[in-house]
């Protein structure tokens, strides 16, 4: 789970209401946009665990990729025996 995202609600909902939106509609909307927020979007820490996890993939892909060539080489080799 991601830490809680910096949005400040109070400073939102008098935005809201300094533009003319009632109190409570103000302050249910600044609710739900905090919601959205922490919901939707990534954290440094996302971004970090996101860059780790690729780094882990790709180490594996090249581990794997390198066996198969390595297996292609001997089969190769072994059809060239046999001619």
């Amino acid at each position: 789970m991601s830490p809680a995202i910096a949005f400040d609600t109070l400073a939102y909902a008098k935005r809201l209401k300094a533009a003319g939106v009632p109190e409570s509609q103000a302050e249910v909307h600044a609710g739900a946009m905090v919601e959205l927020v922490e919901d939707r979007l990534a954290t440094k820490l996302d971004i970090e665990n996101v860059r780790r996890d690729m780094k882990e993939m790709e180490m594996r892909l090249v581990i794997r990729l390198g066996g198969m060539q390595a297996a292609t080489v001997a089969i190769v080799a072994a059809l060239v025996k046999l001619l």
